[in-house]
């Protein structure tokens, strides 16, 4: 469960270019229920490397502690050392001058440090979900009944996930047409951000003939609507799958919309949802989901039923 999402993906490759180049730590940066930090803090600690994550919280909670809930909770226990920074500072430098502010520290303490992007979206990166298509197709090529998908659904959150399925797809047999549910920043932003990483392979396709983007990010990103909290609580008691707030949840209800809105668009075609993780992030939103879930309540248990001293021992 500490390190799962797509993120493991990105960072099998990442990583490997971290211990190749010698580091002895790892610096990213995120949101302060990053799954990506959470899990770069897991995989980096299996590596035996350090973890600085800078984590963007309300300017309110910049000078406070952090506290335990959901991804935090694990870095902390891995050890990652935590540097806050004010949504406002954080859009007004950037992330990657955050990340060479905290590197050029630490090269002036005498370590080797590794920066991964946010998202660890970066054209190496990219390579794992190039990687998962291929799988993708291997599993579909052992099934008995030949199933072919003809479009897939995603989550985007720093596009990194977005270019390898859809660059993935293409170069590959399954050529199914990807789409993906933007739930920050808006559609035009991650074409042309796809695009770069899509260059720096040298691929030589326009990010626009390869995937769709669709807003999906609502009131902001990770904040949440009733509606789609709701949505998040019906999936999970209809179908044991449990859907994240943050990624996969607003992308599963951004498309059940569009397929209720456009159904031509979707009419008799087959259809792969893939699940991006981020299970952890459920826990911030305690407060929202209790008044959904209720099913509780006291046993009662009739007086007619014997009761005896120590016969139900509590090992």
């Amino acid at each position: 469960m500490q390190l799962s999402g797509n993120k493991v993906r990105k960072l099998e490759f990442l990583l490997a270019e971290a211990v190749a180049q010698g580091a002895d730590c790892i610096i990213t940066i995120g949101g302060i229920q990053s799954n990506h930090c959470r899990a770069t803090a897991v995989a980096a600690k299996y590596l035996n490397l350090d973890s600085y994550l800078i984590l963007r919280t309300s300017k309110l909670l910049v000078d406070k502690d952090p506290g335990l809930t959901g991804n935090l909770l694990v870095e902390r226990f891995m050890g990652a050392h935590i540097q806050l920074i004010s949504k406002e500072e954080y859009a007004k430098i950037g992330s990657v001058a955050l990340t060479n502010v905290l590197k050029e520290q630490l090269l002036k303490e005498g370590r080797r440090p590794y920066v991964i992007p946010v998202g660890g979206s970066n054209s190496l990166g990219t390579w794992g979900y190039i990687e998962a298509m291929r799988e993708i197709e291997e599993q579909l090529q052992i099934r008995s009944n030949r199933v072919k998908f003809d479009d897939i659904v995603v989550a985007c959150g720093s596009g990194g996930t977005i270019a390898g399925l859809s660059l993935g797809s293409w170069l590959g047999a399954l050529k199914a047409k990807v789409h993906a549910f933007c739930v920050c920043d808006d559609p035009d932003y991650f074409y042309d951000f796809v695009q770069d990483l899509i260059d720096g392979l040298q691929a030589g396709v326009n990010a626009r003939d390869i995937v769709s983007i669709i807003n999906a990010k609502g009131l902001g990103y990770a904040i949440n609507t009733s509606e789609e909290l709701k949505f998040v609580k019906e999936v999970a008691a209809a179908t044991g799958v449990v859907l994240d707030p943050v990624y996969s949840g607003k992308a599963a209800y951004g498309m059940m919309k569009d397929m209720a809105e456009n159904p031509n668009k979707w009419e008799g075609r087959k259809v792969l949802f893939v699940h991006t993780g981020g299970l952890l992030g459920l826990f911030d939103k305690v407060d929202q989901m209790a008044p959904l879930v209720g099913n509780w309540q006291r046993m009662d248990v009739n007086e007619s039923i014997p009761r005896k001293e120590g016969i139900g021992k509590m090992f």
